[in-house]
């Protein structure tokens, strides 16, 4: 079961990857636009708020990249500063917290989800709000899963060596 689980991480990676690349590259494009139209005198009605969709959409889809290469925000000295058990213990504290904080976010973002029905954005009318806040549920449980899936790859860590005694030299 772990080695196929462990095969899903690739694929998983790369559809993030592909992801994050595409809105960055989007959220680029429009700020570079939504300059030179500034520039020239005629604004994009509806850039800053599509610009602040992209920037979340991008933070959510980053941020599973980030768990799942295990660069998310840490504690990495408190943890090796640490021996034994009580490394173990902070270690699936700290798991348990980041999932725990994550499902909350993503059952708080599937009652905004619900309760969005029928609302639309101001300046693009035939855009959805449920398509823009659908980021908050699904990066949650992107987030998640890249947690899980990383922690599948986590090796052992081996117990603490035995302590030496001091040798006279």
């Amino acid at each position: 079961m772990l080695t196929r689980l462990a095969r899903l991480r690739r694929p998983f990676q790369k559809v993030l990857e592909t992801a994050v690349l595409v809105l960055m590259t989007g959220l680029a494009i429009l700020v570079v636009a939504g300059v030179v139209f500034r520039k020239a005198g005629a604004s994009l009605v509806w850039y800053d708020e599509v610009a602040s969709i992209l920037l979340v959409w991008l933070t959510y889809y980053g941020a599973s990249l980030a768990a799942l290469d295990r660069s998310h925000i840490g504690f990495p000295r408190l943890l090796a500063s640490t021996r034994g058990r009580l490394r173990l213990w902070l270690s699936v504290l700290g798991e348990a917290v980041a999932i725990g904080f994550f499902a909350a976010v993503a059952w708080a973002g599937w009652l905004v989800f619900r309760v969005l029905g029928g609302t639309y954005l101001v300046s693009l009318p035939w855009l959805p709000q449920r398509v823009t806040q659908s980021v908050i549920p699904l990066g949650a449980v992107l987030f998640i899963a890249a947690e899980l899936l990383s922690l599948l790859e986590q090796p052992a860590e081996a117990p603490d060596p035995p302590a030496r005694e001091a040798r006279p030299s």
